[in-house]
Protein backbone atom coordinates (compact mmCIF):
# COMPACT_ATOMS: atom_id res chain seq x y z
CA UNK A 1 0.00 0.00 0.00
CA UNK A 2 2.83 2.69 0.81
CA UNK A 3 4.38 1.81 -2.51
CA UNK A 4 1.07 2.33 -4.24
CA UNK A 5 0.44 6.08 -2.57
CA UNK A 6 4.58 6.80 -3.17
CA UNK A 7 3.54 5.60 -6.89
CA UNK A 8 0.79 8.33 -7.44
CA UNK A 9 2.48 11.11 -5.34
CA UNK A 10 5.14 10.44 -8.10
CA UNK A 11 2.62 10.57 -10.31
CA UNK A 12 0.88 13.65 -9.73
CA UNK A 13 4.02 15.37 -9.22
CA UNK A 14 4.83 14.51 -12.97
CA UNK A 15 1.01 16.23 -13.89
CA UNK A 16 1.92 19.00 -11.51
CA UNK A 17 5.23 19.60 -12.96
CA UNK A 18 3.62 19.33 -16.30
CA UNK A 19 1.10 21.67 -16.18
CA UNK A 20 3.31 24.27 -15.09
CA UNK A 21 5.50 23.62 -17.84
CA UNK A 22 2.89 24.40 -20.10
CA UNK A 23 1.72 27.29 -18.09
CA UNK A 24 5.86 28.51 -18.28
CA UNK A 25 5.59 28.14 -22.00
CA UNK A 26 2.07 30.14 -22.98
CA UNK A 27 2.96 32.47 -21.43
CA UNK A 28 6.71 32.78 -22.65
CA UNK A 29 4.47 32.50 -26.36
CA UNK A 30 2.30 35.14 -25.49
CA UNK A 31 4.36 37.45 -24.18
CA UNK A 32 7.48 37.06 -26.37
CA UNK A 33 8.17 38.76 -29.56
CA UNK A 34 8.34 36.12 -32.17
CA UNK A 35 11.39 37.23 -33.71
CA UNK A 36 13.84 37.39 -30.47
CA UNK A 37 17.60 35.90 -30.85
CA UNK A 38 16.60 33.55 -33.95
CA UNK A 39 18.88 32.81 -36.67
CA UNK A 40 17.69 34.87 -39.26
CA UNK A 41 17.51 38.62 -40.14
CA UNK A 42 16.17 40.93 -37.62
CA UNK A 43 14.43 43.86 -39.30
CA UNK A 44 12.42 45.57 -36.54
CA UNK A 45 12.72 46.90 -32.75
CA UNK A 46 10.80 44.19 -31.11
CA UNK A 47 7.65 45.24 -29.31
CA UNK A 48 6.84 45.49 -25.53
CA UNK A 49 5.99 42.10 -24.21
CA UNK A 50 2.03 42.23 -24.62
CA UNK A 51 1.88 42.02 -20.87
CA UNK A 52 3.97 44.72 -19.81
CA UNK A 53 2.78 48.55 -18.94
CA UNK A 54 4.40 50.90 -21.12
CA UNK A 55 4.76 54.03 -20.08
CA UNK A 56 3.89 57.70 -21.18
CA UNK A 57 5.57 60.84 -20.16
CA UNK A 58 4.00 64.66 -20.89
CA UNK A 59 6.87 66.52 -21.50
CA UNK A 60 5.14 69.69 -22.89
CA UNK A 61 2.08 70.03 -20.36
CA UNK A 62 -0.16 69.86 -23.13
CA UNK A 63 -2.21 66.74 -22.63
CA UNK A 64 -0.65 64.41 -24.58
CA UNK A 65 2.37 62.02 -24.18
CA UNK A 66 5.71 63.22 -25.86
CA UNK A 67 7.61 60.09 -24.46
CA UNK A 68 6.60 56.30 -24.36
CA UNK A 69 9.06 53.85 -22.68
CA UNK A 70 9.11 50.06 -22.31
CA UNK A 71 11.52 47.22 -21.96
CA UNK A 72 12.08 45.34 -25.10
CA UNK A 73 14.13 41.99 -25.66
CA UNK A 74 16.40 41.16 -22.39
CA UNK A 75 14.67 43.15 -20.84
CA UNK A 76 16.68 46.38 -22.77
CA UNK A 77 14.88 49.84 -21.93
CA UNK A 78 13.76 52.16 -24.84
CA UNK A 79 12.67 55.44 -24.92
CA UNK A 80 10.76 56.98 -28.01
CA UNK A 81 10.31 60.93 -28.11
CA UNK A 82 7.60 62.15 -29.87
CA UNK A 83 9.07 64.80 -32.13
CA UNK A 84 5.93 65.68 -34.59
CA UNK A 85 3.51 65.46 -31.34
CA UNK A 86 0.94 63.13 -32.87
CA UNK A 87 1.76 60.29 -30.28
CA UNK A 88 -1.57 58.98 -28.14
CA UNK A 89 -1.91 56.94 -24.67
CA UNK A 90 -2.04 53.40 -26.45
CA UNK A 91 0.28 53.35 -28.68
CA UNK A 92 2.54 50.75 -28.71
CA UNK A 93 5.61 52.61 -30.11
CA UNK A 94 6.31 55.66 -31.68
CA UNK A 95 6.55 56.37 -35.48
CA UNK A 96 9.53 56.44 -38.05
CA UNK A 97 8.90 59.20 -39.52
CA UNK A 98 10.01 62.03 -37.52
CA UNK A 99 10.32 60.68 -33.91
CA UNK A 100 13.69 59.41 -31.94
CA UNK A 101 14.49 55.92 -30.88
CA UNK A 102 16.59 55.97 -27.97
CA UNK A 103 17.71 52.48 -26.50
CA UNK A 104 19.77 52.47 -22.81
CA UNK A 105 22.23 49.30 -24.10
CA UNK A 106 24.13 49.11 -20.93
CA UNK A 107 20.91 49.60 -18.94
CA UNK A 108 22.56 52.60 -16.52
CA UNK A 109 18.94 54.53 -16.78
CA UNK A 110 20.06 56.83 -19.34
CA UNK A 111 19.22 56.87 -22.91
CA UNK A 112 21.87 58.86 -24.50
CA UNK A 113 25.29 58.18 -23.05
CA UNK A 114 28.01 55.54 -23.29
CA UNK A 115 27.36 52.52 -25.30
CA UNK A 116 23.80 53.56 -26.00
CA UNK A 117 22.13 53.61 -29.28
CA UNK A 118 20.20 56.56 -30.71
CA UNK A 119 17.89 56.95 -34.22
CA UNK A 120 16.43 60.11 -35.19
CA UNK A 121 13.83 60.53 -38.36
CA UNK A 122 13.26 63.25 -40.00
CA UNK A 123 10.36 64.23 -41.98
CA UNK A 124 11.10 67.11 -44.32
CA UNK A 125 8.37 67.94 -47.11
CA UNK A 126 5.66 66.52 -45.05
CA UNK A 127 4.88 63.50 -47.12
CA UNK A 128 4.65 60.90 -43.91
CA UNK A 129 7.46 59.67 -44.77
CA UNK A 130 11.17 60.17 -43.48
CA UNK A 131 13.49 62.01 -45.71
CA UNK A 132 16.43 61.73 -43.49
CA UNK A 133 17.75 59.81 -40.37
CA UNK A 134 20.54 60.11 -38.14
CA UNK A 135 22.66 56.75 -36.09
CA UNK A 136 24.31 57.91 -33.03
CA UNK A 137 25.88 54.15 -31.65
CA UNK A 138 27.64 55.58 -28.68
CA UNK A 139 30.65 52.87 -28.40
CA UNK A 140 32.50 53.44 -25.67
CA UNK A 141 36.12 52.63 -24.90
CA UNK A 142 38.15 53.16 -21.62
CA UNK A 143 40.87 53.83 -24.22
CA UNK A 144 39.78 57.14 -26.17
CA UNK A 145 36.13 57.57 -24.62
CA UNK A 146 35.73 58.77 -28.58
CA UNK A 147 34.54 55.36 -30.45
CA UNK A 148 30.99 54.80 -32.39
CA UNK A 149 29.25 56.02 -35.14
CA UNK A 150 27.51 59.89 -35.72
CA UNK A 151 25.80 59.06 -39.52
CA UNK A 152 23.19 60.71 -41.37
CA UNK A 153 21.36 59.01 -44.00
CA UNK A 154 19.53 61.04 -46.83
CA UNK A 155 16.52 59.16 -48.87
CA UNK A 156 17.38 61.49 -52.17
CA UNK A 157 15.90 57.94 -54.46
CA UNK A 158 12.58 58.15 -51.28
CA UNK A 159 13.22 54.80 -51.22
CA UNK A 160 12.80 54.93 -47.73
CA UNK A 161 15.81 52.84 -46.85
CA UNK A 162 17.92 54.03 -44.00
CA UNK A 163 20.65 52.23 -42.12
CA UNK A 164 20.29 48.79 -40.99
CA UNK A 165 20.50 48.17 -37.22
CA UNK A 166 20.74 44.18 -36.02
CA UNK A 167 17.96 44.55 -33.16
CA UNK A 168 18.96 41.22 -32.01
CA UNK A 169 22.35 42.79 -30.78
CA UNK A 170 21.30 46.41 -30.47
CA UNK A 171 23.74 47.48 -32.75
CA UNK A 172 24.39 49.65 -36.05
CA UNK A 173 25.77 47.26 -38.96
CA UNK A 174 25.08 49.46 -42.05
CA UNK A 175 28.11 46.91 -43.85
CA UNK A 176 25.92 43.48 -43.52
CA UNK A 177 24.82 41.94 -46.77
CA UNK A 178 22.79 39.13 -48.36
CA UNK A 179 25.13 37.27 -51.23
CA UNK A 180 28.24 39.32 -52.70
CA UNK A 181 27.19 42.97 -52.64
CA UNK A 182 23.02 43.33 -51.96
CA UNK A 183 23.81 45.62 -49.14
CA UNK A 184 20.71 46.36 -46.07
CA UNK A 185 21.58 49.92 -45.59
CA UNK A 186 20.95 52.07 -48.58
CA UNK A 187 24.16 52.07 -50.33
CA UNK A 188 22.16 51.29 -53.88
CA UNK A 189 20.76 53.72 -56.54
CA UNK A 190 20.85 57.49 -56.49
CA UNK A 191 22.00 57.72 -52.33
CA UNK A 192 23.65 59.70 -49.93
CA UNK A 193 25.35 59.55 -46.28
CA UNK A 194 27.79 61.28 -43.87
CA UNK A 195 29.80 59.39 -41.18
CA UNK A 196 32.16 59.14 -39.06
CA UNK A 197 33.79 56.68 -35.97
CA UNK A 198 33.05 58.64 -33.47
CA UNK A 199 30.41 60.22 -30.83
CA UNK A 200 29.05 63.35 -31.12
CA UNK A 201 30.03 64.77 -27.85
CA UNK A 202 34.01 64.38 -29.47
CA UNK A 203 33.21 66.61 -32.51
CA UNK A 204 33.33 70.50 -33.00
CA UNK A 205 30.93 71.04 -35.81
CA UNK A 206 27.86 68.63 -36.15
CA UNK A 207 27.07 70.04 -39.48
CA UNK A 208 30.37 68.36 -40.71
CA UNK A 209 31.58 64.61 -41.29
CA UNK A 210 34.81 62.86 -42.09
CA UNK A 211 32.97 61.04 -45.29
CA UNK A 212 31.65 64.24 -45.92
CA UNK A 213 29.45 62.92 -48.04
CA UNK A 214 29.69 59.71 -49.74
CA UNK A 215 27.45 59.90 -52.81
CA UNK A 216 25.93 57.10 -54.76
CA UNK A 217 25.09 57.80 -58.56
CA UNK A 218 21.88 55.73 -59.95
CA UNK A 219 21.99 57.56 -63.97
CA UNK A 220 19.94 54.52 -65.75
CA UNK A 221 17.14 54.74 -62.94
CA UNK A 222 17.32 51.06 -61.99
CA UNK A 223 18.23 51.11 -58.20
CA UNK A 224 21.68 50.18 -58.76
CA UNK A 225 24.62 52.36 -58.71
CA UNK A 226 27.10 53.18 -61.13
CA UNK A 227 29.00 55.47 -59.41
CA UNK A 228 30.34 56.30 -56.38
CA UNK A 229 32.09 59.35 -54.47
CA UNK A 230 33.20 59.76 -51.19
CA UNK A 231 34.70 63.14 -50.01
CA UNK A 232 36.54 63.23 -46.60
CA UNK A 233 37.31 65.73 -44.51
CA UNK A 234 40.60 64.79 -42.56
CA UNK A 235 39.94 65.06 -38.77
CA UNK A 236 42.60 66.43 -36.19
CA UNK A 237 41.98 64.39 -32.74
CA UNK A 238 43.46 65.67 -29.59
CA UNK A 239 43.64 64.54 -25.91
CA UNK A 240 41.12 66.76 -24.24
CA UNK A 241 39.91 65.78 -20.86
CA UNK A 242 40.98 61.97 -20.85
CA UNK A 243 39.00 61.88 -23.85
CA UNK A 244 39.16 62.83 -27.38
CA UNK A 245 38.24 65.94 -29.02
CA UNK A 246 37.61 65.32 -32.85
CA UNK A 247 38.05 68.65 -35.14
CA UNK A 248 36.74 69.16 -38.80
CA UNK A 249 38.22 72.04 -40.90
CA UNK A 250 35.73 72.88 -43.40
CA UNK A 251 38.46 71.70 -46.14
CA UNK A 252 37.53 68.23 -48.46
CA UNK A 253 41.24 66.32 -48.85
CA UNK A 254 40.48 63.13 -50.14
CA UNK A 255 38.23 62.22 -53.13
CA UNK A 256 37.34 58.94 -53.94
CA UNK A 257 35.54 58.32 -57.23
CA UNK A 258 34.64 54.69 -58.72
CA UNK A 259 32.93 53.44 -62.34
CA UNK A 260 30.94 50.59 -63.41
CA UNK A 261 32.46 51.18 -66.55
CA UNK A 262 30.67 48.57 -68.41
CA UNK A 263 27.31 48.84 -66.28
CA UNK A 264 26.78 44.89 -65.67
CA UNK A 265 25.52 45.70 -62.34
CA UNK A 266 22.30 43.68 -61.46
CA UNK A 267 20.75 41.78 -58.81
CA UNK A 268 23.08 39.49 -57.48
CA UNK A 269 25.90 41.68 -58.70
CA UNK A 270 25.14 45.42 -57.09
CA UNK A 271 28.04 46.57 -56.84
CA UNK A 272 30.99 46.02 -59.67
CA UNK A 273 32.96 48.92 -59.63
CA UNK A 274 35.80 48.29 -62.26
CA UNK A 275 38.17 51.55 -61.96
CA UNK A 276 38.66 54.45 -59.32
CA UNK A 277 40.12 57.61 -59.01
CA UNK A 278 41.43 59.12 -55.77
CA UNK A 279 42.62 62.65 -55.62
CA UNK A 280 44.59 63.73 -51.89
CA UNK A 281 45.99 67.29 -51.23
CA UNK A 282 46.58 69.23 -48.13
CA UNK A 283 44.19 72.20 -49.61
CA UNK A 284 42.12 70.21 -51.43
CA UNK A 285 39.19 72.24 -51.47
CA UNK A 286 36.29 74.48 -48.49
CA UNK A 287 33.19 73.16 -48.69
CA UNK A 288 31.31 75.65 -46.11
CA UNK A 289 29.32 77.13 -48.47
CA UNK A 290 27.91 74.06 -49.75
CA UNK A 291 25.02 74.37 -46.93
CA UNK A 292 21.79 72.53 -47.13
CA UNK A 293 18.79 73.60 -45.24
CA UNK A 294 16.27 71.30 -43.47
CA UNK A 295 13.16 72.52 -42.21
CA UNK A 296 12.25 70.18 -39.60
CA UNK A 297 15.41 68.98 -38.10
CA UNK A 298 14.59 70.45 -34.12
CA UNK A 299 13.78 68.23 -31.88
CA UNK A 300 11.48 68.50 -29.30
CA UNK A 301 13.51 71.21 -26.69
CA UNK A 302 11.93 69.60 -24.01
CA UNK A 303 14.01 66.37 -24.24
CA UNK A 304 17.05 68.12 -24.85
CA UNK A 305 18.08 67.29 -21.49
CA UNK A 306 18.09 62.88 -22.62
CA UNK A 307 20.87 63.69 -24.65
CA UNK A 308 24.51 63.70 -23.46
CA UNK A 309 24.83 65.99 -26.68
CA UNK A 310 21.80 67.63 -28.28
CA UNK A 311 23.65 69.30 -30.75
CA UNK A 312 22.18 67.45 -33.65
CA UNK A 313 18.66 67.97 -32.55
CA UNK A 314 19.29 71.84 -32.66
CA UNK A 315 20.77 71.88 -35.64
CA UNK A 316 18.44 73.26 -39.41
CA UNK A 317 21.58 72.05 -41.59
CA UNK A 318 23.96 70.20 -42.62
CA UNK A 319 26.93 70.96 -44.51
CA UNK A 320 28.57 68.91 -47.61
CA UNK A 321 28.41 68.56 -51.50
CA UNK A 322 25.57 67.25 -52.88
CA UNK A 323 25.35 65.20 -56.26
CA UNK A 324 24.92 68.06 -58.50
CA UNK A 325 27.81 70.06 -57.57
CA UNK A 326 30.18 66.90 -56.73
CA UNK A 327 32.18 66.91 -60.22
CA UNK A 328 32.79 70.97 -60.42
CA UNK A 329 34.29 70.71 -57.03
CA UNK A 330 36.73 67.87 -57.44
CA UNK A 331 38.01 69.47 -61.01
CA UNK A 332 37.51 72.93 -60.63
CA UNK A 333 38.10 74.17 -56.96
CA UNK A 334 40.24 71.00 -55.61
CA UNK A 335 44.03 71.65 -55.56
CA UNK A 336 45.57 68.25 -55.63
CA UNK A 337 49.07 66.85 -54.85
CA UNK A 338 48.48 63.77 -56.39
CA UNK A 339 46.19 61.15 -58.27
CA UNK A 340 45.88 57.76 -57.98
CA UNK A 341 44.04 55.09 -60.32
CA UNK A 342 42.98 51.85 -59.57
CA UNK A 343 41.90 49.11 -61.98
CA UNK A 344 39.67 45.79 -61.22
CA UNK A 345 41.27 43.50 -64.11
CA UNK A 346 40.06 40.38 -62.64
CA UNK A 347 36.70 41.62 -62.18
CA UNK A 348 36.34 40.30 -58.80
CA UNK A 349 35.75 43.42 -56.30
CA UNK A 350 32.30 43.76 -54.85
CA UNK A 351 32.98 46.37 -52.34
CA UNK A 352 30.22 49.30 -52.08
CA UNK A 353 32.43 51.78 -53.14
CA UNK A 354 35.64 50.63 -54.80
CA UNK A 355 37.84 52.86 -53.07
CA UNK A 356 40.67 50.57 -51.28
CA UNK A 357 43.66 51.41 -53.83
CA UNK A 358 46.71 49.91 -54.36
CA UNK A 359 49.23 51.95 -52.99
CA UNK A 360 52.82 52.79 -54.28
CA UNK A 361 54.95 50.61 -52.14
CA UNK A 362 56.44 46.97 -52.59
CA UNK A 363 55.41 45.19 -55.41
CA UNK A 364 56.49 41.95 -53.96
CA UNK A 365 55.11 42.43 -50.36
CA UNK A 366 51.51 41.26 -49.43
CA UNK A 367 49.62 40.91 -46.00
CA UNK A 368 47.19 44.44 -44.61
CA UNK A 369 49.38 46.99 -43.71
CA UNK A 370 52.88 45.19 -44.60
CA UNK A 371 54.36 48.30 -47.01
CA UNK A 372 53.10 46.38 -49.99
CA UNK A 373 51.19 47.51 -52.73
CA UNK A 374 47.84 45.84 -50.86
CA UNK A 375 49.21 47.73 -47.92
CA UNK A 376 45.52 48.65 -47.20
CA UNK A 377 43.40 45.98 -45.70
CA UNK A 378 40.55 45.97 -47.61
CA UNK A 379 42.47 45.87 -50.94
CA UNK A 380 42.51 43.33 -53.28
CA UNK A 381 46.01 40.68 -52.23
CA UNK A 382 46.38 40.56 -56.34
CA UNK A 383 43.96 41.49 -59.91
CA UNK A 384 44.06 44.94 -59.52
CA UNK A 385 46.25 47.35 -61.83
CA UNK A 386 47.43 50.64 -59.84
CA UNK A 387 49.11 53.73 -61.40
CA UNK A 388 50.26 56.97 -59.27
CA UNK A 389 50.56 60.16 -60.35
CA UNK A 390 52.68 61.48 -57.26
CA UNK A 391 52.86 65.25 -58.20
CA UNK A 392 49.30 65.63 -60.17
CA UNK A 393 51.04 66.12 -63.48
CA UNK A 394 48.39 64.66 -65.22
CA UNK A 395 45.72 66.37 -63.53
CA UNK A 396 43.78 63.10 -63.20
CA UNK A 397 43.32 62.96 -66.65
CA UNK A 398 43.25 59.59 -68.67
CA UNK A 399 44.35 58.17 -71.98
CA UNK A 400 44.02 54.96 -73.97
CA UNK A 401 47.54 53.13 -75.16
CA UNK A 402 48.42 51.63 -78.25
CA UNK A 403 51.02 48.97 -75.91
CA UNK A 404 48.13 47.11 -74.49
CA UNK A 405 44.76 48.92 -75.56
CA UNK A 406 43.73 50.28 -72.07
CA UNK A 407 42.78 52.88 -69.60
CA UNK A 408 45.96 54.41 -67.84
CA UNK A 409 46.14 57.43 -65.92
CA UNK A 410 47.91 60.22 -67.42
CA UNK A 411 51.26 61.48 -65.52
CA UNK A 412 51.53 58.45 -63.42
CA UNK A 413 55.48 57.95 -63.20
CA UNK A 414 54.98 54.68 -62.40
CA UNK A 415 51.92 51.31 -61.95
CA UNK A 416 51.63 47.62 -61.48
CA UNK A 417 49.65 45.15 -62.06
CA UNK A 418 49.17 42.20 -60.02
CA UNK A 419 47.77 39.40 -62.14
CA UNK A 420 45.05 37.33 -61.11
CA UNK A 421 43.82 35.87 -64.05
CA UNK A 422 41.24 33.55 -62.80
CA UNK A 423 40.19 35.51 -60.05
CA UNK A 424 41.16 33.16 -57.38
CA UNK A 425 42.38 35.54 -54.53
CA UNK A 426 38.82 37.03 -54.25
CA UNK A 427 38.33 40.16 -52.88
CA UNK A 428 35.82 39.08 -49.75
CA UNK A 429 33.73 41.58 -47.40
CA UNK A 430 36.57 41.62 -44.98
CA UNK A 431 37.03 45.03 -43.17
CA UNK A 432 37.63 47.44 -40.20
CA UNK A 433 34.39 48.18 -39.59
CA UNK A 434 31.89 46.12 -41.30
CA UNK A 435 31.08 43.79 -38.22
CA UNK A 436 33.42 40.78 -39.18
CA UNK A 437 36.30 42.04 -37.14
CA UNK A 438 39.55 43.50 -38.73
CA UNK A 439 41.25 42.18 -41.99
CA UNK A 440 40.38 40.47 -45.13
CA UNK A 441 37.97 37.63 -46.05
CA UNK A 442 40.24 36.54 -49.18
CA UNK A 443 42.82 33.67 -49.51
CA UNK A 444 46.22 35.59 -50.28
CA UNK A 445 48.74 33.91 -53.28
CA UNK A 446 51.64 32.73 -52.22
CA UNK A 447 53.17 34.22 -55.48
CA UNK A 448 51.82 35.84 -58.58
CA UNK A 449 52.91 37.51 -61.40
CA UNK A 450 53.48 41.01 -61.87
CA UNK A 451 53.68 43.76 -64.55
CA UNK A 452 55.19 47.55 -63.85
CA UNK A 453 54.54 50.39 -66.05
CA UNK A 454 57.02 53.21 -65.95
CA UNK A 455 57.08 56.93 -67.82
CA UNK A 456 61.11 56.91 -68.30
CA UNK A 457 61.26 60.25 -70.58
CA UNK A 458 58.53 61.54 -67.83
CA UNK A 459 56.31 62.97 -70.66
CA UNK A 460 53.17 61.12 -69.26
CA UNK A 461 52.79 58.03 -70.50
CA UNK A 462 54.08 55.11 -69.67
CA UNK A 463 56.89 53.59 -72.31
CA UNK A 464 58.91 50.86 -70.66
CA UNK A 465 56.56 47.76 -69.54
CA UNK A 466 58.92 44.71 -67.05
CA UNK A 467 57.13 41.08 -67.12
CA UNK A 468 57.95 38.76 -63.97
CA UNK A 469 55.18 35.87 -64.96
CA UNK A 470 56.71 33.48 -63.19
CA UNK A 471 56.42 34.78 -59.81
CA UNK A 472 59.81 34.69 -58.35
CA UNK A 473 60.14 38.70 -58.23
CA UNK A 474 62.88 39.41 -61.00
CA UNK A 475 61.79 41.03 -63.82
CA UNK A 476 62.69 38.37 -67.05
CA UNK A 477 61.06 40.12 -69.64
CA UNK A 478 61.44 44.36 -70.30
CA UNK A 479 60.05 46.04 -73.36
CA UNK A 480 61.04 49.43 -74.12
CA UNK A 481 58.20 51.74 -76.59
CA UNK A 482 61.23 53.76 -77.07
CA UNK A 483 63.90 51.65 -77.98
CA UNK A 484 61.30 50.40 -80.35
CA UNK A 485 60.65 53.27 -82.09
CA UNK A 486 56.97 53.31 -80.86
CA UNK A 487 55.65 56.76 -79.88
CA UNK A 488 54.53 56.44 -76.53
CA UNK A 489 52.20 59.26 -76.65
CA UNK A 490 48.43 59.07 -77.18
CA UNK A 491 45.13 61.52 -77.14
CA UNK A 492 44.63 62.96 -73.67
CA UNK A 493 40.99 62.19 -72.16
CA UNK A 494 39.68 64.89 -70.51
CA UNK A 495 38.72 63.08 -67.28
CA UNK A 496 36.70 66.73 -66.17
CA UNK A 497 34.63 67.34 -68.88
CA UNK A 498 33.17 63.72 -69.20
CA UNK A 499 29.78 62.52 -67.99
CA UNK A 500 28.97 58.57 -66.57
CA UNK A 501 27.72 57.63 -70.15
CA UNK A 502 31.38 59.77 -71.51
CA UNK A 503 32.80 56.61 -69.66
CA UNK A 504 30.56 53.69 -70.35
CA UNK A 505 31.37 54.93 -74.19
CA UNK A 506 35.19 54.49 -73.34
CA UNK A 507 35.18 51.01 -71.90
CA UNK A 508 32.87 49.72 -74.57
CA UNK A 509 35.14 51.65 -77.22
CA UNK A 510 38.10 49.84 -75.50
CA UNK A 511 36.62 46.31 -75.18
CA UNK A 512 35.68 46.49 -78.40
CA UNK A 513 38.84 47.95 -80.13
CA UNK A 514 40.61 45.26 -78.09
CA UNK A 515 38.75 42.45 -79.55
CA UNK A 516 39.18 44.12 -83.06
CA UNK A 517 42.81 43.86 -82.22
CA UNK A 518 42.07 40.23 -81.15
CA UNK A 519 40.64 39.42 -84.76
CA UNK A 520 43.49 40.44 -86.26
CA UNK A 521 46.14 38.83 -84.18
CA UNK A 522 44.06 35.32 -85.35
CA UNK A 523 44.10 35.93 -88.70
CA UNK A 524 47.69 36.68 -88.66
CA UNK A 525 48.41 33.78 -86.24
CA UNK A 526 46.31 31.29 -88.94
CA UNK A 527 48.41 33.10 -91.64
CA UNK A 528 51.30 31.17 -90.32
CA UNK A 529 49.61 28.40 -89.63
CA UNK A 530 49.62 28.24 -85.84
CA UNK A 531 46.73 25.98 -84.40
CA UNK A 532 44.52 29.11 -82.94
CA UNK A 533 41.81 26.32 -82.27
CA UNK A 534 44.11 25.45 -78.66
CA UNK A 535 42.24 29.31 -77.57
CA UNK A 536 38.38 28.56 -78.27
CA UNK A 537 37.39 29.14 -74.92
CA UNK A 538 38.75 33.04 -75.56
CA UNK A 539 37.18 33.23 -78.99
CA UNK A 540 33.35 33.71 -78.03
CA UNK A 541 32.89 36.69 -75.83
CA UNK A 542 29.39 36.98 -75.01
CA UNK A 543 29.73 41.05 -73.15
CA UNK A 544 31.76 43.96 -73.20
CA UNK A 545 33.87 42.51 -69.87
CA UNK A 546 34.60 39.49 -72.06
CA UNK A 547 35.87 41.76 -75.29
CA UNK A 548 37.80 43.17 -72.67
CA UNK A 549 39.15 40.28 -70.85
CA UNK A 550 39.44 37.82 -73.29
CA UNK A 551 40.79 40.24 -76.11
CA UNK A 552 43.64 41.07 -74.41
CA UNK A 553 44.84 37.84 -73.65
CA UNK A 554 44.31 36.17 -76.96
CA UNK A 555 46.67 39.01 -78.47
CA UNK A 556 49.14 37.79 -75.45
CA UNK A 557 48.93 34.61 -76.09
CA UNK A 558 49.07 34.37 -79.90
CA UNK A 559 51.74 37.24 -79.66
CA UNK A 560 53.86 34.92 -78.05
CA UNK A 561 53.18 31.65 -79.94
CA UNK A 562 54.44 33.75 -83.10
CA UNK A 563 57.41 34.92 -81.30
CA UNK A 564 58.48 31.71 -80.04
CA UNK A 565 57.48 30.68 -83.56
CA UNK A 566 59.76 32.82 -84.85
CA UNK A 567 62.78 32.27 -82.82
CA UNK A 568 62.23 28.40 -83.81
CA UNK A 569 63.14 29.80 -87.62
CA UNK A 570 65.90 32.14 -86.05
CA UNK A 571 63.54 34.70 -88.20
CA UNK A 572 65.00 38.07 -86.19
CA UNK A 573 63.16 40.48 -88.76
CA UNK A 574 60.03 38.61 -87.88
CA UNK A 575 60.28 38.66 -84.24
CA UNK A 576 60.73 42.76 -84.32
CA UNK A 577 58.45 43.22 -86.75
CA UNK A 578 55.72 41.02 -84.59
CA UNK A 579 56.88 43.09 -81.34
CA UNK A 580 56.21 46.35 -83.19
CA UNK A 581 53.30 45.29 -84.55
CA UNK A 582 51.79 44.42 -81.06
CA UNK A 583 52.98 46.84 -78.69
CA UNK A 584 52.23 49.48 -81.49
CA UNK A 585 48.59 48.17 -81.31
CA UNK A 586 48.49 47.90 -85.12
CA UNK A 587 48.31 43.66 -86.28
Amino acid sequence: MTNILLNRTYQLSLLLLFISHLSFSQTKKVNTYWNSSLQINSYRLPPAASDQTIEYIDLDGDGDPDILRYNTIKDMPVQWIDDDDDMKEGDLEGDTDNDCLMIDCNKDGKYGSDSDLILDWNDNDGDGKADMQVAAHLDWSEDTKAEGHYMWVLDTDKDNIFNYIDWNRMELRAWIHDGQSDFLKDYHGHSVFMKIHSRPKCINDLRLNWENPFLFYDPDKDGLSEVAIRFTDDIVDERENGGVKTTFDGNIEGVYIGFDLDRDNAPGNEFDFDMSLRFRGKEGFNYMDQVHKFENMRGLPAADKYFEDARWRQMSELIYPDHDAAWDLIFKRGKWDNVWFVYDEDDDCNRWERVDFYEPLNMFKTGSRNGGLDNNPQADTAGDRGEWDLDNSGDGQLYVSQFDGRIHLYGAEWGAWRIDQNAKSYQGMGGLYDGYGPGRLQKEPDSFATVKYSDTDENGFIDLIEYDLDGDTIFEQSVSLLELEIDDSCEIINTASMSYDDFESLQKRVADNMWKQAEDALRIAQKEKLNTSWYALLMQPKSTRQKYHHGYWLQFYLYNDLIDLYKRKSDNAKIKEITRAYYSGNW
